[in-house]
């Protein structure tokens, strides 16, 4: 993996390869793969997860746009290049733009359904709740982003819901924190059969995610007045504040990935670490 050579070039490479396949998910389950076995190194690892917390946020910036016009022509020319690409490049290129432009299909679809519920008294109960209870918001993107498997197609939810005016900024950057913990419930499913050093992957996304999201949660209302300052809408807000804090998140743990790797292997002891470069 001459990519991933140091932590810095594999939080590029993770960066990269998430915003290709638009799944920070599959590329953390690969990587669980790779270190049990044995292609990759723990401090590698590490930063793949990085960069793949940041590159999952290519896809939400561009569901933050009026998805709903550009969803058909971009599933439609995906579908056209991946028939006419005939198994090359082109084809791997229409499938990722097919598969976007469905996506953006479907975010639409939910948010033409959501729209209704506006005007739902038990619906509008429900989130009105949540607008005083970080902790519940970001419990109840936890659950989507476990169930859909995808914390992009929640945090797009989140995205939608505020465009209908459902839940405002706070409520939405706690919604986004319980995303990225949810997300590292696939990764952890995927190690469970993993060797020690996969297990190790798997705690690192989490520990990552989790220690971010209980850092930021206290500070929701200021985070959201600091990602007002610079965005207009709410839409773009929601996408800006995921990404915001994607990126400082990823910063903060760089410097430290060695040390990190070594604490992951007193936590989850067991052959199959090899020391990064």
């Amino acid at each position: 993996m001459r990519l991933a050579g140091t932590p810095l070039t594999a939080t590029l490479t993770g960066l990269v390869l998430t915003a290709l396949v638009q799944s920070s998910t599959a590329v953390s389950v690969f990587t669980i793969g790779f270190v049990h076995s044995r292609l990759m190194t723990l401090p590698q690892a590490i930063g793949i997860i990085l960069g793949a917390n940041v590159g999952t946020c290519l896809t939400v910036q561009l569901m933050s746009l009026d998805f709903g016009r550009a969803a058909l022509p971009a599933a439609t020319v995906g579908g056209l290049l991946w028939i006419a690409g005939r198994r090359g490049p082109v084809s791997r290129l229409g499938q990722a733009l097919a598969g976007f432009g469905l996506v953006l299909l479907g975010l639409d679809a939910l948010a033409t359904a959501f729209a209704p519920w506006a005007h739902e008294p038990w619906f509008s109960n429900l989130l009105s709740g949540l607008h005083d209870n970080r902790l519940g918001a970001a419990a109840a993107g936890a659950l989507f982003t476990g169930i859909l498997h995808s914390s992009a197609t929640s945090t797009g939810l989140a995205i939608a819901l505020a465009r209908e005016g459902l839940i405002d900024l706070p409520t939405a950057v706690a919604f986004i924190l319980g995303n990225n913990v949810g997300t590292c419930f696939t990764a952890i499913l995927a190690s469970l059969g993993s060797s020690a050093a996969g297990k190790r992957v798997a705690v690192a996304h989490l520990l990552i995610n989790l220690a971010g999201a209980a850092a930021v949660l206290p500070l929701a209302f200021q985070f959201a007045a600091l990602v007002r300052l610079v965005s207009p809408d709410l839409p773009g807000q929601v996408a800006l504040a995921h990404t915001l804090f994607n990126v400082i998140s990823s910063l903060a743990f760089l410097p430290f990935v060695h040390p990190f790797a070594g604490f992951l292997t007193r936590l989850v002891p067991g052959n199959g670490y090899r020391r990064g470069r």
